[in-house]
């Protein structure tokens, strides 16, 4: 299922997020004769696929991928390749999420970082053929100075029965401040290839300047002072760990 550059391309806006033309009800009635069914999405943007996602055991998000399309989906299908891939953006749950498009301020709903709701699927989400824990979360330093470079790091565990990639996420939730901002936002992440059963200390390096916003009062960009939280998981909704730091003068 999915589209073509008929339905979204380059100065082309899409009518719908939904799957065009009779493709949902195709995969209904599919999905009604073998429940065992897996649906392969071949599209750019995101698509709003609510009955897919509670009907049918596994969406396989394909892309657009060229000539080699078939044997990629092909050695993820019959389980040759561990899948690895995170989604690059926020799927809504409905149209009603999506602000106008002539609404150009983005706190006002647009992308993972001011969404009003959930999603159909976070940003950042992405399945696997195993499973992974993390564990003790911890940062280089509790202050910080804007410039400086603050190292976090957390145990991974592959703790399913296949070897497989992770990609950790590290997103920053900001105090409160002259601006609006985000939930949260993604400062960093690093993908990892870990044996089943075993284990991995993973790094990944915060630079305090990704902090930084535009002040008007002097002309520049800054990082707020205050207590900023880093959280560590597995995409842009399911954060579990936190630790905090502080940014000073």
């Amino acid at each position: 299922m999915g589209t073509d550059l008929t339905i979204e391309m380059e100065d082309h806006d899409r009518k719908t997020l939904g799957l065009p033309g009779n493709q949902e009800q195709l995969v209904e009635a599919v999905v009604a004769a073998n429940p065992q069914t897996i649906v392969v999405l071949m599209n750019a943007g995101p698509l709003i696929i609510p009955w897919i996602k509670d009907h049918k055991p596994a969406i396989l998000a394909a892309w657009w991928s060229g000539e080699e399309q078939g044997h990629a989906v092909a050695d993820i299908l019959f389980g040759d390749v561990n899948p690895s891939g995170r989604l690059p953006y926020t799927v809504y749950a409905s149209e009603a999420q999506v602000p106008p498009q002539d609404e150009y301020d983005v706190s006002k709903g647009f992308t993972y970082m001011y969404l009003k709701g959930n999603p159909l699927f976070p940003f950042g989400f992405g399945l696997s053929y195993t499973t992974f824990g993390y564990s003790n979360f911890k940062l280089s330093q509790a202050t910080a100075k804007d410039g400086d470079t603050i190292t976090a790091t957390l145990d991974v565990a592959n703790t399913g029965n296949r070897d497989g990639d992770e990609v950790v996420q590290i997103y920053v939730h900001e105090p409160a401040g002259k601006v609006i901002k985000p939930h949260e936002r993604l400062v960093g992440f690093k993908r990892v290839t870990i044996k089943a059963g075993t284990d991995q200390v993973v790094s990944i390096p915060v630079e305090v300047a990704r902090m930084r916003y535009w002040d008007d009062t002097v002309h520049a960009f800054r990082a707020e002072l205050g207590t900023y939280e880093l959280k560590a998981g597995f995409n842009s909704a399911d954060l579990p760990l936190t630790a905090s730091f502080s940014v000073g003068l």
